[in-house]
């Protein structure tokens, strides 16, 4: 799909974020020069097109609490991936989780998800409560903890519009709400 230069300043808009305001769509209608209702239906059409694969909340993991996340990547039989990714996925602790290739000699993990915490022994528990399960007893994992954070926030894939930078908040000092748009396009 072949996006007009409207949907693309909107999804330049709203890949940094909703304006925190009582109507976020209207303050981005004000900035694209169009009604409320016509952002609203362009979001609508850009999902239903494919466009915008997922429109939902970032949440700072750090900043409400969960100070420890593990990366537990799984040596499981490729035969077993699928299955061992739909079960673990269904966990509300697990907040990734997906398939990449083994790197042999140096790397034998195929699958990796991604487990929060309020510390390193919640995660640990956690990941205790998943090897319990059928496909997953028994198979070689390791937990890797962060350290360190550098950056979290979602994907941009269009610059934003010179004078939308500091204007898509109603108010001098309001910060964008951490939603946004995650993935663009069929990548």
């Amino acid at each position: 799909m072949e996006l007009t230069q409207q949907q693309r300043d909107l999804v330049a808009l709203i890949q940094h974020g909703l304006p925190i305001c009582s109507r976020p769509y209207a303050a981005i209608a004000d900035r694209l020069g169009c009604g409320e209702a016509t952002v609203i239906e362009m979001i609508a059409a850009l999902e239903r097109s494919g466009v915008i694969r997922r429109f939902g909340v970032v949440v700072r993991h750090h900043e409400v609490g969960y100070r420890a996340n593990g990366m537990v990547v799984w040596d499981l039989p490729d035969s077993e991936v699928e299955r061992s990714a739909l079960l673990i996925q269904t966990h509300p602790f697990v907040t990734l989780c997906y398939q990449r290739p083994r790197r042999l000699p140096m790397w034998r993990y195929n699958l990796f998800s991604m487990i929060h915490g309020h510390d390193r022994e919640e995660v640990r528990a956690h990941l205790a409560q998943l090897q319990q399960l059928p496909p997953l007893q028994g198979i070689v994992c390791e937990i890797l903890f962060s350290r360190r954070r550098f950056k979290q926030r979602g994907a941009h894939y269009l610059p934003t519009p010179k004078a939308a930078v500091v204007t898509l908040s109603t108010t001098p000092t309001a910060p964008t709400a951490p939603v946004r748009v995650t993935q663009v396009g069929g990548g």
